[in-house]
């Protein structure tokens, strides 16, 4: 289980780890996107920092239309197991987004009531 946090406006955030090509594991907050689709969307310059393989280009649905991204293969922790997942790079991403095909392996828990956010 990881716990998380609620932004100003109710958005969700996690903490987890992005593990770079010479594994060292490196702390980022992520947004919790259940829009998206995939796995884990970010800026294309972090990706190539991380020295990920990669792997093709994509196109995919946005909010603002048809856009082309490029895929890596990309390591992240969550809730200290390890995955080898795509993750989606483009340029006009400005925070990492966790995406809902995290939905399928975790169950959110959201009680905005008492202020705790969990995936377990």
């Amino acid at each position: 289980m990881i716990e998380g946090r609620f932004g100003e406006k109710g958005q969700i955030y996690f903490d987890i780890d992005l593990i770079n090509n010479d594994g060292l594991n490196l702390p980022v907050e992520v947004f919790l996107d259940t829009g998206f689709t995939e796995f884990l969307a970010m800026n294309r310059q972090d990706a190539e920092d991380l020295d990920w393989l990669f792997l093709r280009q994509n196109r995919l649905r946005t909010a603002q239309g048809e856009a082309t991204f490029d895929i890596y293969l990309g390591k992240v922790v969550i809730d200290r197991q390890e995955f080898d997942i795509p993750v989606f790079a483009g340029e006009e991403i400005q925070e990492i987004l966790l995406g809902s095909q995290w939905l399928k392996q975790f169950t959110l828990i959201a009680n905005y009531q008492r202020g705790r956010v969990t995936l377990e």
